[in-house]
C-alpha cells in the first residue's frame, strides 16, 4: 500500500509543479493577449481606456494590474471551477469550448491510431525476436526506414498517391461538409473515410519502433535462465514464448505505450496541418501563431494532465504486474 501512496503523492506534487509553470510560463513570453485584442479594436475605431483595457483582462481571465501572487490564486481558482478564460483566436469563445470540439477528433484519430501501431508493432516484434537471424528480420530495415521519413513527407506521399493519384480517401478535411454532424451511420462513414489516411500515417511512422523496441527485448529475455528452465521442463515453444518471453519483454512496451497514450491529446500538429485534420494539433498551432496564450495555457493543461494520467496508471499497474518492482521500492 505505501508503494501507491508514494506514487500518488509523487503524481500530486508534480501536478501542481505543472501547474505552476503553465501559469508562470506564458507570462514569461513577449506580448499580452489583452494588447492583441485592444490593438483589434482600435484598428476598428474603438475608444481605449483604463476602464476598457481592465475589463477586456478580466474577460480573458485575470487582471495583471494585481500582484502576481493573487494572479496565481484566481489562477488556480478559476482552473478548480473549469474557467480556463477566452480565446482571442476565437473570441469571444471560452477555451473549454475550443478544446471541446478539437479533443474529440484527435482523441479517436491519433489514439485509435496509436493503439493499433503498438498492437501490430510488439507483436511483430515478438515473432521477429523469437526467431532472430530469419527471414523475419528483413521486416526490420522496411519499418525502421518508414519511420525514418520525415513525418510531413511520408503525409504528403500517401496524400499524392492514394488520395489525388488513386482517388480511394478524400484530400482534406475531417468529414463531408454537408453532412450534419451526429452519431448516424452516414457521418460516422464519412469521418472513417477522412480519417483512414491520417491513421495511416501515423501507424506506418510508428509501427517500426515499436516492432525494434520489442525485438531486442526478446532477444534478450530468450537468454534469461527461466527461459532455459522452461526449455528443459519440455514445455511448449508457444507456452514459453507466450507467458514466459513475451510477457517478461513487454514490459518496456507497456511504460512506452502508457506515455503514447498520454501524448494522444496533443494530437499530431504536421498531420493534421497537411489534412487539414480539426483536431488539436491545428488549435496548438494557431494558438502559438496569434500569441493566444488563455488556449496555449489551456491546451498544455490538457496535455500535462493526460501524460501524468497516463504514467500513474501504468505505475500502478507496474507494481501490480512486476512484484519486484514494489519490492525495490
Amino acid at each position: 500500500m505505501s508503494y501507491f501512496l508514494r506514487k500518488i503523492g509523487f503524481y500530486a506534487v508534480a501536478l501542481w509543479a505543472a501547474l505552476t509553470l503553465n501559469f508562470a510560463i506564458p507570462r514569461m513570453l513577449p506580448g499580452n493577449p489583452v494588447d492583441i485584442l485592444l490593438a483589434k479594436l482600435q484598428q476598428r475605431g474603438g475608444q481605449i481606456t483604463p476602464e476598457t483595457r481592465k475589463a477586456y483582462a478580466l474577460l480573458l481571465g485575470g487582471d495583471d494590474s494585481q500582484p502576481l501572487w493573487r494572479q496565481y490564486l484566481d489562477y488556480l481558482g478559476n482552473l478548480f471551477q473549469g474557467d480556463l478564460g477566452v480565446s482571442v483566436s476565437y473570441y469571444p469563445a471560452p477555451v473549454s469550448e475550443v478544446i471541446g470540439q478539437s479533443l474529440p477528433w484527435t482523441v479517436v484519430l491519433v489514439g485509435l491510431a496509436t493503439v493499433i501501431a503498438a498492437v501490430l508493432g510488439v507483436a511483430l516484434g515478438a515473432f521477429v525476436g523469437w526467431k532472430p537471424g530469419t527471414w523475419l528480420d528483413s521486416l526490420i530495415p522496411a519499418t525502421t526506414l518508414l519511420a525514418a521519413v520525415p513525418y510531413f513527407w511520408l503525409a504528403l506521399l500517401l496524400t499524392y498517391l492514394l488520395a489525388r493519384v488513386l482517388g480511394w480517401f478524400p484530400l482534406q478535411g475531417g468529414y463531408d461538409v454537408v453532412l450534419t454532424p451526429g452519431w448516424n451511420p452516414e457521418f460516422i462513414a464519412s469521418a472513417i473515410q477522412y480519417g483512414f489516411l491520417p491513421a495511416l500515417t501515423i501507424v506506418l511512422a510508428s509501427v517500426g519502433g515499436w516492432l525494434l523496441g520489442m525485438r531486442n527485448m526478446m532477444v534478450s529475455t530468450l537468454s534469461e535462465d527461466y527461459i532455459l528452465t522452461a526449455e528443459a521442463k519440455g514445455l511448449s515453444p508457444r507456452k514459453i514464448l507466450r507467458s514466459y518471453a513475451s510477457r517478461n519483454a513487454v514490459l518496456p512496451s507497456v511504460a512506452g505505450f502508457a506515455i503514447s497514450l498520454g501524448f494522444v491529446v496533443s494530437g499530431s500538429v504536421i498531420t493534421e496541418q497537411v489534412f487539414s485534420y480539426p483536431g488539436i494539433g491545428g488549435r496548438l498551432l494557431g494558438a502559438v501563431s496569434n500569441n493566444d496564450y488563455a488556449l496555449m495555457q489551456g491546451l498544455f493543461l490538457f496535455i500535462t494532465l493526460a501524460v501524468l494520467g497516463a504514467n500513474l496508471v501504468v505505475d500502478l499497474l507496474y507494481g501490480l504486474i512486476d512484484p519486484r518492482t514494489r519490492a525495490r521500492s
